[in-house]
């Protein structure tokens, strides 16, 4: 069964990544953005939409002005506590960083 936050942990992390980390809400839309079909390089733009015990969710802003959804399974499976959003986007992070050959800012 999919765990779901509550309004305040939504609220806080999303705030957070769409205010602090937009650079790497891009990175991890190009770089899983082709599990769902969409090619990286068409990603113009990228916020986070959501997330669940299961998935990040971001809307991606395509080159043609259209956006698309990209859901992005934790790395680590299934979690259930706020502190561990962190550490689940960071892994997404350090992959996308991976995937799209960049080099990975240390983490504070």
């Amino acid at each position: 069964m999919t765990h779901h936050f509550d309004d305040d942990a939504l609220t806080g992390v999303l705030r957070h990544m769409n205010g602090d980390h937009g650079d790497d809400n891009l990175l991890i839309a190009r770089a899983f953005a082709g599990d769902p079909g969409i090619a990286g390089a068409e990603v113009t733009g990228s916020v986070m939409t959501g997330f669940d015990g299961d998935r990040g969710v971001w809307q991606a802003t395509l080159a043609d002005g259209s956006t698309a959804d990209v859901e992005v399974p934790w790395p680590s499976g299934p979690i259930s506590e706020r502190r561990e959003v962190r550490r689940e986007i960071v892994a997404l992070y350090d992959e996308a960083c991976r995937r799209l050959d960049v080099e990975p800012r240390p983490h504070a």
